[in-house]
């Protein structure tokens, strides 16, 4: 079992086999269904009980203001916050004027199954009202990867031991009455009746309302139509129906009521589309949304279907990754990717946030996550999506440009968090201070060129966005007495250790975003000289890069996380109890900014992400020194300590961190899975498999492979997308099969070149790992959960 014995462990699906009123709030989430564009929470379709009702647009955000107590320059005066939208899903039932609730009458059986391959969450009902008529219903809800506006679902009910009276209510409901925070700061704030009415129509079958939001201006239209039927279980003949439809405000409601008979059924078909726009009118809003609606009901309910199935399978065939030997681990990935997936399947310029679409924690933000987990991720597996997320980026130069000036700064200063451009973070040191995500969107644009070879991406998009990012690093940094380029008063991952100087990760991925820019102006003359890119500019960059400090400390043989780190005073680990964590929660900033405490993989990172920056030695040295320092309090740490201790030989480790990065979500690792998942962690799943017991590096030119299989696993397979070909690794005890469908390719088996074509696979002996008999331990209560192969138990 995953986590909790209501989900069995299966390959290809998560299935909730009976109702927990107290699960509700965490299944929300893990069954939720997005498309990058729109997003629905797993609500229940009658509605009532529910944890957190979602229904998101990206991008659509109201603002709120940032209070200070005392007023600051360069403080964000304002904060976006994600906003449930227009609910479509609602499907109420009154079986003989008793509405179903699940909280009254008996729930004879109750299954929820989120299926990986369709993309459809399934969901089959027995009820007994209080009165004793019992009905089943069964409900099949999608959110459309192929048409972008388009959510629709497939309700029917029928009797089950004599005839009943059954009114279904179809509605579209604006301002739904939101929980109270509970309080977790990283919670989204709550704002009530964001959306003012602006106009409602109902005709037929069809029901739209429009509304705006208050403050950020923003238009959403909701627009809903229908197929209902009453049909004989065998599909015989028609019976008849009563239907009527309203719309006011905040409602618009189809009814339908039938007289059911054993062996007849009710079947509605409900087809929703949505819309918004910053600066469309009200009737070219509404237009858009019908015109959606016309599109899908052309495509017919089994046409939705189809296409679902065919864009998951041309997905899959890229993505999978196959294990044998862990079951929950299997389930877990697949269970990743398919979000993964949804939360940029759609985008199309606009963000991928921390929760995607899936809640409203850290109040629907992007933060540096998506390019530093997330995007990888895609760039291997759906390449476009990566490509459309890296365009939003580059629309919100503007925001970024003027954020550098207001800092006293040339280039871009993107946000540390935003939904549309725009800085959100009201505190400094984890926030303006984090300069590294600046370099962190350099990377991503750098690995979407190296591994797709995409040359006009680069050129139209691409070299500004690492333009603008070197110049912000040219301004920031100087030059000491040495001539060497130093960082100072910046923040990196570990948001532990603030204001620092010379953080090794911030100074390793600026050196590569300064080599980066002045090898794409170089390889796009004309476009850099459009951007002002002079030839001495670039050679700046160059000189910086070669210049940058990279702190070591010659006494303790390691890298320290950035000047004086290693001589900070220690934090008392054994005298901070288990339920103090995360200590962010429990301890001011400040006694943590100046004790050695590391709140989340660090210059770990850096050795993952620069892993050419760094001999064998140091990675295990450092690994060894900053195991015993790191708390853990962020979920994207297990990830990158899963990759680092693979490749050092902490196979165990690995092996623990793995688990603790793919069933974040599933087993509720953090206790807030109810505010939306952790998207991040869910990628960290792939990385840990791929670049950890993968051994994937890819640097310049060079796809580079070192697999280790951990303990118990008979095989690891997986399959990424490089160029215009498939590549598939397939890693066994012995040894390692590398296939590819497509152009010939050339890789790297542990240093030996290997040329890959599509008429002949190739395998090469797997060689033993390194022996390391004493992996380093963690803070007191932090250790990750020890994981055994094959095993499907539920942990506590």
């Amino acid at each position: 079992m995953i986590g909790h014995p209501n989900f069995p462990c299966e390959p290809w699906c998560l299935r909730e086999t009976e109702f927990s009123l107290d699960l509700l709030p965490h299944s929300e989430s893990l069954f939720a269904l997005s498309n990058g564009h729109i997003g629905w929470r797993a609500n229940l379709d009658e509605g009532e009980p529910f944890g957190l009702p979602g229904s998101y647009l990206n991008g659509v955000h109201e603002l709120r203001p940032l209070p200070y107590a005392e007023a600051g320059y360069g403080y964000p005066e304002s904060g976006q916050t994600v906003i449930d939208v227009t609910n479509g899903k609602l499907i109420r039932l009154l079986v003989d004027d008793e509405p179903f609730d699940v909280r009254y009458g008996t729930l004879r059986g109750h299954e929820r199954r989120l299926d990986f391959r369709t993309g459809l969450l399934e969901r089959r009902v027995d009820w007994e009202s209080p009165t004793g008529k019992a009905v089943r219903v069964t409900s099949t809800r999608l959110v459309s990867l192929t048409q972008r506006a388009i959510a629709a679902i497939c309700y029917e009910v029928e009797p089950l031991d004599g005839p009943v009276r059954i009114v279904v209510q179809s509605e579209l409901v604006a301002n739904e009455e939101m929980p109270g925070l509970d309080g977790d700061p990283r919670a989204a704030a709550v704002l009530a009746e964001p959306l003012a009415p602006e106009w409602h129509g109902a005709d037929g079958t069809m029901a739209s309302m429009i509304h705006s939001t208050k403050r950020s201006g923003l238009r959403v239209a909701a627009s809903m139509d229908h197929l209902v039927e009453c049909l004989d279980t065998d599909g015989g003949e028609e019976h008849r129906l009563a239907l009527t439809s309203e719309a006011y405000d905040d409602v618009a409601r189809l009814t339908a009521a039938v007289l059911l008979q054993p062996g007849q059924r009710l079947r509605l078909i409900k087809f929703v589309a949505y819309g918004w726009s910053a600066s469309r009118s009200l009737p070219a809003m509404r237009d858009q949304v019908e015109a959606a609606l016309v599109a899908a009901r052309q495509t017919g309910w089994e046409g939705l279907l189809a296409e679902q199935k065919a864009s998951l399978d041309e997905f899959w065939a890229a993505a999978d990754v196959e294990i044998d030997g862990d079951p929950e681990i299997q389930q877990a990935v697949r269970f990743a990717l398919f979000h993964i997936h949804q939360a940029g399947a759609r985008a199309e310029v606009r963000a991928i946030p921390a929760k995607g679409l899936t809640g409203t924690g850290y109040d629907g933000h992007a933060f540096w996550d998506t390019e530093s987990f997330v995007l990888p991720v895609l760039t291997y597996t759906a390449p476009m999506a990566a490509a459309h997320a890296l365009h939003w980026r580059h629309g919100t130069l503007p925001a970024a440009r003027e954020r550098a000036r207001q800092l006293g700064l040339s280039g871009a200063a993107f946000p540390w968090r935003t939904i549309a451009g725009e800085e959100c973070s009201s505190y400094w040191p984890a926030g303006t201070g984090a300069f590294h995500i600046n370099a962190d969107i350099a990377d991503a644009v750098i690995r979407y060129q190296r591994v797709t070879g995409d040359l006009d991406f680069e050129a139209q998009f691409g070299l500004e966005l690492l333009a603008e990012t070197a110049r912000l690093w040219l301004s920031l940094g100087h030059y000491d007495r040495d001539q060497r380029f130093r960082i100072s008063g910046v923040t990196g991952p570990d948001e532990y250790s603030a204001v620092a100087d010379n953080n090794v990760y911030t100074n390793l991925m600026a050196q590569q975003n300064l080599h980066a820019a002045a090898e794409a102006a170089g390889r796009h003359p004309e476009r850099a000289l459009e951007l002002d890119i002079s030839p001495d500019e670039a050679q700046d960059w160059l000189r910086a890069a070669e210049a940058m400090f990279i702190p070591f400390d010659v006494r303790m043989g390691v890298h320290p996380q950035a000047d004086g780190f290693t001589d900070h005073q220690v934090w008392d680990f054994k005298g901070t109890a288990a339920d103090h964590y995360p200590l962010l929660l429990h301890y001011p900033y400040f006694d943590l900014y100046r004790k050695q405490v590391v709140k989340q993989a660090d210059l770990v990172l850096a050795m993952f992400m620069r892993s050419d920056a760094f001999t064998p030695e140091q990675k295990l040295r450092n690994f060894d020194y900053y195991e015993p320092l790191t708390v853990r309090d962020s979920s994207l740490s297990a990830c990158c300590q899963a990759v680092i201790a693979a490749e050092v030989g902490y196979l165990d480790l690995a092996y623990d961190y793995l688990g603790e990065a793919a069933l974040m979500d599933l087993d509720n690792l953090e206790h807030n899975t109810a505010d939306g998942l952790h998207l991040a962690s869910l990628a960290g799943s792939w990385v840990a498999l791929v670049a950890g017991f993968g051994g994937m590096r890819h640097q310049g030119d060079e796809l580079t492979f070192a697999p280790r299989l951990p303990a118990g696993w008979s095989r690891l397979a997986f399959r990424m997308r490089v160029r215009d070909s498939r590549l598939r690794v397939e890693v066994r005890p012995q040894e390692v099969e590398y296939s590819v469908l497509g152009d010939d390719m050339e890789v790297l088996h542990y240093g030996q070149k290997l040329l890959i074509s599509e008429k002949e696979s190739v395998t090469r002996p797997l060689p033993a790992p390194p022996v390391r008999t004493d992996p380093p331990t963690q803070p007191a209560g932090r250790a990750p959960i020890h994981r055994t192969a094959g095993s499907c138990e539920p942990r506590g």
